[in-house]
């Protein structure tokens, strides 16, 4: 799929890995909704790539409708989707005071997999309805955003892993189930991103956990995401797969 003059719809548009492919996107052509539940986030980046925002919890089907209808109205049908939004929640099955609250883990899922099938199902309803762009006949594309933690979920990291797996699960028979309409559905899998979410651990922690991957000796660029996002986007061949994104990194269980 060429990217000019597509309409585009990313979760956590507002900052971090779904900020840095909103930027790259609209340095292509492509007219982005960013979707994300801080309002002044989003409509800053807006404001500086000529996109719209969209106030948004992905949980809530009421507020995804209302997102991509005025994602709609503003750009046009969104070809591309990228679910970007997510919590991390970290936290010992059972800890020094008890077991984890159910409310935790659940909170965790609901955000992860639920946001993510939510937004997933909405978009794909209302993408079915537009004109295949190619003679492969593909209408558009969903990218789910997993992680690492899906295959080598270390300990704390219960929930989260949890959640990621489940995206991971999802990605390939949503592919295959959309096939017929011409939707491809792929995840992306990274390892520790250099965003906001981590932004706040110890330096001595980062430089342990950098050291840990084989190369580039580094946290993820939120850039290479997006670089990422943008080759599964152009690459039609590319369907019902997630792909890792971490420099090799395996890792260890704690």
């Amino acid at each position: 799929m060429h990217l000019a003059d597509q309409s585009a719809i990313i979760t956590g548009g507002g900052s971090g890995l779904g900020a840095a492919t909103a930027r790259l996107l609209a340095l292509y052509g492509v007219r982005v909704a960013l979707l994300d539940r801080n309002r002044d986030a989003a409509e800053e980046l807006a404001a500086s790539i000529g996109g719209v925002a969209c106030t948004c919890d992905v949980t809530d089907e009421n507020s995804v409708r209302g997102a991509i209808a005025k994602s709609e109205n503003a750009h046009g049908p969104a070809r591309i989707v990228v679910n970007c939004a997510g919590v991390l929640g970290a936290g010992r099955i059972l800890g020094r005071e008890g077991p984890m609250k159910l409310e935790t883990f659940n909170h965790v899922l609901n955000v992860n997999i639920s946001g993510t099938f939510n937004v997933l199902r909405l978009a794909a309803e209302a993408m079915q309805q537009c004109e295949p762009l190619t003679p492969d006949g593909e209408r558009g594309i969903i990218i789910n955003t997993a992680s690492i933690a899906a295959y080598e979920g270390q300990t704390g990291q219960a929930a989260y892993a949890a959640s990621k797996g489940a995206v991971i699960s999802l990605t390939l028979p949503a592919a295959r189930e959309f096939a017929r309409l011409g939707i491809r559905v792929n995840a992306i899998a990274p390892g520790p991103v250099d965003t906001p979410m981590v932004s706040g651990m110890a330096e001595e922690v980062r430089s342990a956990l950098e050291a840990s991957i084989p190369f580039p000796s580094r946290l993820v660029f939120p850039e290479e995401y997006a670089l990422l996002v943008k080759h599964l986007i152009e690459n039609t061949a590319i369907n019902g797969e997630t792909i890792r994104l971490d420099g090799a990194m395996r890792m260890a269980a704690k």
